[in-house]
């Protein structure tokens, strides 16, 4: 059984942190729960000394629930360019309903690159897709009803909170042997899907059907592991930032694995999504970076 999940926290690196607390406050409804700068603690945690002293700020849907959104200030590369590089592709957000998400974002800073649409494995699942203002890839999901191969969360909120991280690999079966392996995941089935968003920025036909496996995490969680196009490049970062985009994604475990590599000795800090929990960075098959924090989350909000 997997000792990982659920997903505690989502990293977003952007040269303005308060532009993103303004959008997601004023378009997704998520409250702000902390700001402030960076720690050299904190710094230190994720190697990159240069980020101490960095505005950072915490968001959570209408304040509360379990899994955070943070902003990190970091430089971010010219180059990037959203489903053409591995690592984190996407955020994944449970909503109520997925056409009125669409009315919602129509003027706003978060432009739809994928209309809503069911999936072409389900049509019991609709979502869109969208760009947030750091260039981050946003999945906004709906259930019509509750399906019995997949034990996701309610959304309480019109949007909230991310369930889903979408991880471009490699491929499905490297992402699936890296989670097995080190944290005992469920090696989940890979099924083929059309990703409209994954084909059109690497100019294929939108009908093209790309392998995914959905990995089930603790907590209502899951990773979508995307295997990418041949022509996906590494994910490009500034020399001592943060990756851009989706920088991070922080998961809770039982106990951090020695199997692993991390960036630098765990830390215990006292900031959520921590609480005062030991953490640490590892680099993932797909050059992901995967936060750790160990032990049980306090009770969410």
């Amino acid at each position: 059984m997997t000792t990982l999940g659920p997903i505690s926290c989502v990293t977003i690196a952007t040269p303005d942190v308060q532009r993103l607390v303004d959008a997601y406050s004023l378009h997704l409804g998520y409250e702000l729960i902390d700001h402030g700068r960076v720690s050299p603690q904190q710094a230190r945690l994720w190697a990159r000394p240069l980020l101490a002293g960095r505005r950072y700020a915490t968001m959570l849907p209408q304040g509360d629930g379990p899994t955070f959104l943070r902003f990190i200030e970091s430089r971010t590369p010219a180059n990037y360019q959203p489903f053409c590089h591995f690592g984190w592709n996407a955020a994944e957000f449970m909503v109520q309903d997925t056409d009125a998400c669409a009315e919602r974002l129509a003027v706003s800073p978060f432009p739809i690159i994928g209309p809503p649409a069911d999936l072409s494995f389900s049509d019991k699942i609709r979502a869109l897709q969208a760009l947030g203002p750091a260039g981050e890839s946003l999945y906004l999901t709906s259930f019509k009803e509750r399906l019995p191969e997949f034990d996701t969360p309610e959304a309480r909120h019109a949007i909230d909170r991310v369930f889903i991280v979408i991880l471009g690999a490699p491929s499905a079966a490297a992402a699936n042997a890296f989670y097995s392996t080190h944290f005992g995941v469920a090696t989940a089935p890979v099924i083929p899907a059309v990703i409209s968003v994954l084909s059109r920025a690497q100019a294929l036909p939108v009908d093209t059907m790309h392998d995914l496996a959905a990995l089930t995490l603790q907590g209502q969680s899951f990773i979508e592991a995307d295997t990418m196009p041949a022509t996906t490049l590494p994910r490009p970062a500034v020399e001592g930032e943060l990756p851009p985009a989706i920088a991070m994604v922080s998961l809770d475990v039982e106990a951090l694995p020695s199997s692993l590599e991390y960036l630098c000795a765990p830390q215990a800090l006292p900031e959520a999504p921590y609480h005062g929990r030991r953490a640490a960075v590892c680099i993932g098959a797909a050059g992901e970076w995967i936060e750790l924090i160990e032990g049980l989350a306090p009770p969410a909000r």
